[in-house]
C-alpha cells in the first residue's frame, strides 16, 4: 500500500530555483548537457551531410551570441532576448520552414543555429534568468 503524502509536505519544498542559489542538479545537468552534445552533433553531420560551406558555419556560428547585446538595455530585456536566441523552438522553427520552402541557406542558417544551442548546452550554458548574465538554469557562471 502505498502512504498519502500530505499536502502541507508536497509545497513545504517548493522546486529548486536560481532564485534561491539552486541550479539544476541530482543527474539532470549532465543529461541536459548530453541532450545539448547530441543536438550539436546531429545537425553538424546534417550540415556536412547537405555540402553546406564550413566558411558560411563559422562565420554563423557565434551569431545568437549577439544577443547579449541586449543586456544593455538591462538584466531583465538581455535574459528574455538572450533565451530567444537560444531556444530550440525558434531554431527548429526556421530549420522547418527551410525544409518546407525548399531554401537551402534557410536550412543551413537552422542548422547553424541548433548547432549553436547544443554547442553550448553540451558546454554547460543554459538559458539566462533575469536576475544576472550569469544565473541560468544549468550552472551560474563565474561561480564555484
Amino acid at each position: 500500500m502505498i502512504a498519502a503524502i500530505p499536502r502541507s509536505e508536497i509545497f513545504a519544498n517548493p522546486l529548486p530555483s536560481r532564485a534561491t542559489g539552486e541550479i539544476a542538479g541530482g543527474g539532470v545537468r549532465p543529461l541536459l548537457q548530453l541532450e545539448g552534445f547530441a543536438a550539436f552533433a546531429v545537425a553538424l553531420a546534417l550540415y556536412g551531410h547537405a555540402g553546406f560551406s564550413w566558411l558560411v558555419f563559422a562565420l554563423g556560428f557565434l551569431t545568437p551570441d549577439l544577443a547579449m547585446l541586449a543586456y544593455l538595455a538591462g538584466p531583465r530585456i538581455g535574459a528574455v532576448v538572450y533565451n530567444l536566441a537560444h531556444t530550440y523552438a525558434l531554431a527548429l522553427t526556421l530549420l522547418i520552414a527551410g525544409f518546407v520552402s525548399g531554401n537551402s541557406v534557410v536550412i543551413a542558417g537552422g542548422l547553424i543555429w541548433v548547432a549553436h544551442i547544443g554547442f553550448d548546452r553540451a558546454l554547460g550554458y543554459g538559458l539566462k534568468y533575469p536576475t544576472a548574465f550569469g544565473d541560468t538554469h544549468l550552472r551560474g557562471i563565474g561561480r564555484r
